[in-house]
C-alpha cells in the first residue's frame, strides 16, 4: 500500500487504491459472520446455527482496517462500549456482549420500522419510530413513550399525515454520534435527516439532558414550501406546510451536529439544494445555558450546495473542526475533507484541504486519531467507498469493498470496546440494508490487537 501526502493525494487519487486483500463472495462473507453468533439469544429472529469462533485474522481486510458484515439476528442500530441495540420486525433487542448475544428482548409491535436508538450512559435506551419516541430504563424489561416538548414547554405533537404509510421520519439521523459530555454531564443532541423517504416531516434538532427520560427541542427550522406533505415519501409543492412558521430559516434535513467542547458549543450543518434564490445548506452554532434551560442559535454560514458548506461529518479535535463536503451542484466541485479554526469557517481561505475524495460523501468519524469516511454510492464509481487515515489526516488511502454491492455507508457509531466501528449499510441513497464493522489497524499498516 502506498501512502499520499494530503497535499498530493487531492489530485492524484482518481480511482481505487485496492479492494480486499483476499476477495470474498457475499454468500461467504455472510457465512463466515454467521458463524461468529456463537449462543445468540433471541426471541424474534429465526434460530441461529451455531459454530467455531471466527478470530480476527479471518475477517477480511485492507492494509488499514478489518471488516465484517453483523452476525445472523436483531438488526444492530446502535452500540455503547459492550452494549448493542437491535430489533427485528416485531421486537427489540439488547446485548451486553457487543452483540453476540441478546439476553434482553420484548415484543415491540413496530420494531420494524425503528429509524433512531441511542444508549445512554446510565444505560436508557432512547428509541424511535417514525414518529414516536420511546426509553427504557430497566434493559427492555419495559419502555415508555416520550411526548416532546417545543421551546415553550408546551407537548410537541407530530402532525396528522397525508398518508398514514409517510407519516415523516421526526427522529432520523443520518449520523451516529449523538451523545457528549457537557460540563460533566450527558447531553443528547441530534437532528433528523428527513424529507426523502418516509414522508414530509419538519426538520429540527432535539436535546435530552436527563438521559432520555425527557426530549426537547433545541431548534425549529422554518416552513419550507418545497417538502410540504402532499402524501408523498419525501414530500412536494403541495399539501401541508410544516415546521416553525415564524422562523425564516429553511433546510430539508439536518446532516450532523457535533459538540466543541473547547466553545462550549454545538455546531449543526443542514441540506441540501438552492430553490428560488433560498440556500438549505447552513451551518449554526448553538449555545445551552443549563440554569436557564434555554438555547441560543446563530446561522454562521449559508451557502450554495456545490460549496464545501453543503457537508456532515462534523468533528473536533483538539479545538480544531474537521468536515467533509457533500457538494454536487454543477462543476467545478468543491469538494474535500477538511480543517480550520472554528472562528475560520466562514473563511475558505483559512481552511485547511487534508483530502480529497473526488465525490460526494457526508459522513465521516474521528476517534484515536483515526480518519474514517465514506462515499455516497449513486453519486460514485466506488460500489462501497471508504476512505481512511490513521494518523489524523497527514496519509490517505481509499477502498472499494465492491463485494458489498453498491452501498454507501451512514451513521458511524463510536468504536465498541472491541475496537469495532458500527456502520449501517443503506441501499442506495438511503433505504435500509445492512450493519457493517469496521477495525481500524494501526498506523502504516500494524495490525492492532
Amino acid at each position: 500500500m502506498r501512502f499520499l501526502r494530503g497535499d498530493t493525494a487531492r489530485h492524484s487519487v482518481e480511482g481505487r487504491f485496492t479492494t480486499a486483500r483476499h476477495q470474498i463472495t457475499r454468500r461467504h462473507f455472510l457465512n463466515a459472520a454467521t458463524l461468529a453468533a456463537v449462543g445468540i439469544v433471541v426471541t424474534d429472529p429465526p434460530e441461529l446455527d451455531a459454530g467455531a469462533v471466527v478470530v480476527q485474522s479471518d475477517w477480511p481486510s485492507t492494509d488499514h482496517f478489518w471488516y465484517r458484515l453483523q452476525p445472523a439476528g436483531p438488526y444492530i442500530d446502535s452500540q455503547r462500549d459492550n452494549k448493542a441495540f437491535g430489533f427485528s420486525d416485531a421486537a427489540i433487542f439488547l446485548s451486553e456482549d457487543n452483540g453476540h448475544t441478546w439476553p434482553h428482548s420484548m415484543p415491540f409491535p413496530n420494531a420494524r420500522n425503528t429509524t433512531f436508538s441511542s444508549i445512554l450512559k446510565n444505560g436508557n435506551i432512547l428509541f424511535a419510530t417514525d414518529t414516536r419516541l420511546y426509553v427504557s430504563a430497566d434493559n427492555l424489561q419495559t419502555y415508555r413513550q416520550i411526548t416532546v416538548k417545543d421551546a415553550n414547554g408546551a407537548d410537541y405533537v407530530p402532525h396528522t399525515p397525508q398518508n398514514p404509510e409517510h407519516p415523516g421520519w421526526y427522529f432520523h439521523p443520518l449520523d451516529g454520534v449523538h451523545t457528549w459530555d457537557v460540563n460533566g454531564a450527558e447531553m443528547l443532541v441530534w437532528g433528523n435527516y428527513c424529507n426523502v423517504l418516509g414522508g414530509a416531516a419538519p426538520v429540527n434538532i432535539y436535546y435530552s439532558t436527563d438521559s432520555g427520560q425527557t426530549v426537547k427541542i433545541a431548534y425549529a427550522f422554518g416552513q419550507n414550501p418545497q417538502y410540504r406533505d402532499d402524501g408523498s415519501a419525501g414530500g412536494g409543492t403541495t399539501g401541508t406546510l410544516l415546521g416553525d412558521p415564524d422562523n425564516p430559516v429553511i433546510c430539508r434535513h439536518v446532516h450532523c451536529v457535533a459538540y466543541n467542547p473547547a466553545e462550549n458549543a454545538f455546531y449543526a450543518c443542514t441540506g441540501d439544494r438552492d430553490i428560488g434564490g433560498k440556500h438549505e445548506c447552513h451551518w449554526l452554532k448553538g449555545t445551552y445555558d443549563a440554569d436557564r434551560d434555554e438555547w441560543r442559535w446563530a446561522v454562521l454560514v449559508s451557502d450554495s450546495s456545490n460549496s464545501r458548506y453543503k457537508s456532515g461529518g462534523i468533528n473536533f479535535v483538539d479545538g480544531k473542526l474537521y468536515w467533509i463536503a457533500d457538494a454536487n451542484g454543477p462543476q467545478p466541485y468543491d469538494r474535500g475533507i477538511f480543517r480550520c479554526d472554528p472562528a475560520d469557517l466562514a473563511r475558505p481561505e483559512a481552511h485547511t484541504m487534508l483530502f480529497n475524495p473526488q465525490y460526494e460523501s457526508a459522513n465521516m468519524i474521528i476517534e484515536d486519531g483515526v480518519i474514517l469516511a465514506s462515499h455516497y454510492a449513486p453519486a460514485s464509481p466506488y460500489a462501497t467507498g471508504f476512505m481512511i487515515s490513521l494518523d489524523m489526516g497527514r496519509t490517505w488511502a481509499q477502498y472499494d469493498l465492491k463485494e458489498l454491492g453498491r452501498r454507501s455507508p451512514v451513521r458511524f457509531d463510536r468504536k465498541n470496546r472491541d475496537g469495532w466501528f458500527r456502520i449501517d449499510l443503506r441501499l442506495g441513497w438511503i433505504e435500509r440494508g445492512e450493519v457493517l464493522f469496521v477495525k481500524p489497524k494501526q498506523a502504516f499498516g500494524v495490525a492492532g490487537g
